[in-house]
């Protein structure tokens, strides 16, 4: 059975790695203000840049996927559970390179319900990721189908096509698209 194009060959999924652990790694500070004992977050970021790095395999990665996504349990704050999700979604992209959209998506999440007072956090967040995409990074993320369009990943029908993430996401897309 082929791999989805979610998927990513190696080279691309650990290209991409790196950038989902800045995404994530800006937004972290909302969870451990309210868990600052809980370094699951960290650790899935630390783990994504190992893999990024080639420090880890895809295997032992795939492993202990969902090990992160835990940690959004250990809190109750909006801004402190999608910076969680978006560690988890980092540690992912081992799995699955389109994880890198979701940790951006969650990172732009984070920031917004952080700063309630700012309507233009999820927007500043957006910019500055879109500010950190080196050109093999851009590369790699143009080549994953659009939000929506195939439905073996997590691009497809779920969680990350809806609400601010799926903004999130579309926006990022087409801001990759047109250059």
């Amino acid at each position: 059975m082929p791999l989805s194009p979610q998927t990513l060959d190696e080279t691309d999924r650990r290209i991409v790695a790196a950038w989902a652990a800045d995404c994530a790694e800006r937004v972290l500070p909302l969870f451990e203000t309210e868990a600052p004992e809980n370094g699951v977050p960290r650790d899935a970021i630390a783990r994504a840049r190992g893999y990024a790095r080639g420090e880890r395999t895809a295997a032992e990665e795939i492993k202990r996927r969902f090990v992160a996504g835990r940690a959004a349990h250990a809190v109750t704050g909006r801004a402190a559970v999608a910076a969680a999700r978006a560690a988890a979604q980092a540690a992912g992209v081992a799995h699955m390179g389109a994880h890198a959209l979701g940790a951006a998506a969650y990172a732009a999440q984070a920031a917004a319900l952080g700063a309630p007072d700012n309507p233009r956090a999820f927007d500043d967040e957006l910019e500055w990721q879109l500010s950190h995409l080196g050109v093999p990074a851009r590369a790699a993320l143009r080549r994953l189908p659009r939000l929506g369009e195939d439905p073996s990943g997590p691009l497809g029908s779920g969680l990350l096509t809806t609400g601010r993430l799926g903004e999130a996401i579309r926006s990022l897309q087409s801001r990759l698209d047109a250059g």
